[in-house]
């Protein structure tokens, strides 16, 4: 797809490939990449389910730092978070295969998707904190949602990174495999959706995803509508009256 970033597709899993040796560093070209493999995958109905992946290596070591030093406000106001937002807005499952290190903007991407599987050798973190700044791409918000206040504190505040055995105890990681294995767990954490009814998969993202940023009666609301929509699919027939016969449902995503 493009110079640095490709979208491949197998069995109805979307792999989102970060090809920029040797730390994938996320610089603008990249991260422009990035968005456009993200719309691409949201949009082609092929696809069921999305693994984002940085190699065998690194997942990536963060932004382009080089490129801070000359852009300005104006630049980075327009900029921050656009493409971690079309990661998030990836209406499918999405895991993040992270071998290596996922540090500031790449932690940032990883937060992004729905689940991470980590090396055992991995590294996290948001060591913005170092370079006078902080995270500006969802790093404070999705993390501090993601582990808590207090633990996403220490981490932004200190700008330390951890390993993966204690980003597995915080709620940071949710798999911990062999560095050769990352690949093909987050595969296989995703597999299972790619037969599944795609609409309802789609309306459970939503209603978690939109309800955590509202108040609990607006989030009941919210999950009220989408729950009633589902009642105008096919796949609700389906799988209604799969249960009542006794047998595996056949959903079709419509």
């Amino acid at each position: 797809m493009g110079e640095f970033v490709r979208l491949e597709t197998n069995d109805g899993i979307g792999t989102i490939r970060l090809d920029r040796p040797p730390m994938n560093p996320l610089n603008m070209q990249v991260q422009e990449e990035l968005r456009e493999a993200a719309h691409a995958a949201a949009a082609d109905p092929a696809i069921r389910a999305v693994v984002v992946y940085g190699g065998e290596k690194v997942f990536a070591a963060g932004a382009d730092i080089t490129e801070f030093t000359t852009t300005t406000y104006q630049q980075m106001s327009v900029r921050a978070g656009a493409l971690f937002d079309a990661i998030a807005k990836i209406e499918k499952p999405v895991v993040a295969a992270i071998t290596g290190y996922a540090l500031g903007g790449g932690c940032e991407l990883a937060l992004a998707c729905d689940w991470r599987v980590v090396a055992e050798d991995a590294k996290l973190g948001q060591p913005e904190i170092k370079l006078g700044l902080i995270p500006g791409a969802g790093g404070t918000q999705r993390l501090a949602r993601l582990i808590g206040p207090a633990k996403a504190k220490d981490l932004v505040f200190s700008g330390r990174m951890v390993d993966a055995e204690e980003a597995l105890r915080i709620g940071l990681a949710d798999r911990v495999v062999p560095a050769a294995d990352v690949y093909s767990a987050a595969v296989e954490l995703v597999r299972p959706y790619t037969n599944g009814p795609a609409l309802a998969l789609r309306a459970a993202k939503l209603a978690i995803d939109g309800g955590l940023g509202t108040d609990l009666a607006s989030g009941l609301a919210w999950e009220s509508m989408l729950f009633a929509g589902l009642f105008a699919t096919d796949d609700r027939v389906e799988g209604t009256t799969a249960f009542v016969q006794k047998r595996k449902p056949k959903f079709t995503g419509a």
